[in-house]
């Protein structure tokens, strides 16, 4: 607990519960942190039937521990199960397993300032058969890892190689959805910006190779000189984050002008040059709020200006989720009492 990475280490416990034609979604229990058994014809080792989701249970001054959001990432893994032909998740179960697990591993939850317990809901396909179709048996899990900044340097802005030859998604596919390939499809570029030096990858829409698709896996923001703000619309091959909505919502509470559009690169690489963009942000569950310092395309870069934007950003977030300020917009989901402790 005194080194905390992001998602290296895990707790004591897991959830674990089946899904079949006949009982539907049963044997709901936490079980010790352990191996799961699967049978090499399980069908998400062949075809990728399965989705995820992730959130973090957070410390507060006096004990307790909460969570952000979370019937929103509920909502979130039905919708994928929709699109991957997985049975739909009881919200209350979703819920109730969250809290269950937290509760047995209260001991894993950070007190380090900045920490959090992430944790990792996830449904598979463990039907043994190899017929290109859906299956029939299915594994609801949740696992939590204690974990400190998703990237190391903290909210320091980092350098992004933009991607033109290979994407995440494409048009009428599954981009939207938060299921492994998604990820899977984004390392090779993403191997390959690292190896030139850069901390992440801008992706392009695959139709055009003109549009601001996803930083990564977490959705951007430009932010204007005259104090606008802009994000590219969800088009369906953008994951609709958590993090995205809150922030949608929050600017547009304190009365930002917010547009969700599309962004064509070309025109937010000019207004970089020309002063009218002043800063970028990405964001998503793991890394909150991180600034955006440089972009390079090809052996060309653009360097954006210093600003307070995106720290004012995460820290407006961030003290929300801590319970450092009042909670106005009710998203906080108390998961365990101090007394409890």
């Amino acid at each position: 607990m005194e080194r905390l990475n992001f998602g290296a280490d895990f707790t004591d416990y897991m959830v674990r519960a089946s899904w079949d034609e006949t009982r539907g979604w049963h044997g709901h229990a936490v079980v010790p942190y352990g191996p799961l058994a699967l049978d090499p014809a399980g069908a998400v080792l062949h075809y990728g039937q399965e989705v995820f989701e992730g959130l973090k249970a957070y410390r507060h001054a006096d004990g307790s521990v909460w969570t952000f959001r979370p019937a929103y990432n509920a909502a979130r893994m039905n919708e994928s199960n929709k699109r991957l032909m997985i049975p739909q998740f009881p919200i209350e179960d979703f819920l109730a397993s969250l809290v269950c697990l937290v509760r047995a591993d209260q001991r894993w939850v950070p007190q380090t300032p900045g920490a959090s317990l992430y944790l990792r809901p996830f449904i598979f396909a463990s039907e043994a058969f190899l017929g290109v179709r859906g299956a029939q048996r299915f594994e609801y899990g949740v696992v939590a890892s204690p974990s400190g900044p998703y990237f190391s340097g903290g909210l320091q802005p980092i350098n992004v190689w933009v991607e033109r030859d290979h994407h995440r998604a494409g048009p009428g596919g599954m981009g939207s959805v938060k299921t492994g390939g998604n990820y899977a499809a984004s390392f090779f570029a993403k191997s390959h910006a690292k190896e030139r030096g850069f901390d992440e990858v801008l992706f392009l829409d695959a139709a055009t190779n003109s549009y601001v698709d996803e930083l990564g896996a977490m959705n951007v923001f430009v932010v204007m000189a005259d104090g606008s703000v802009r994000t590219p619309a969800l088009s369906g091959t953008i994951l609709p984050g958590a993090t995205r909505s809150s922030i949608l919502q929050m600017l547009d509470d304190d009365g930002v002008v917010v547009s969700e559009e599309p962004l064509a690169l070309a025109e937010i690489w000019e207004g970089i040059k020309a002063g009218a963009v002043v800063e970028m942000f990405a964001c998503g569950t793991a890394a909150t709020v991180v600034p955006i310092g440089s972009l390079t395309l090809g052996e060309e870069r653009v360097d954006l200006s210093s600003s307070s934007f995106s720290e004012s950003v995460y820290e407006s977030l961030t003290d929300i989720q801590f319970g450092r300020t009042k909670d106005r917009f009710g998203w906080m989901y108390k998961l365990a009492d101090p007394a409890k402790l």
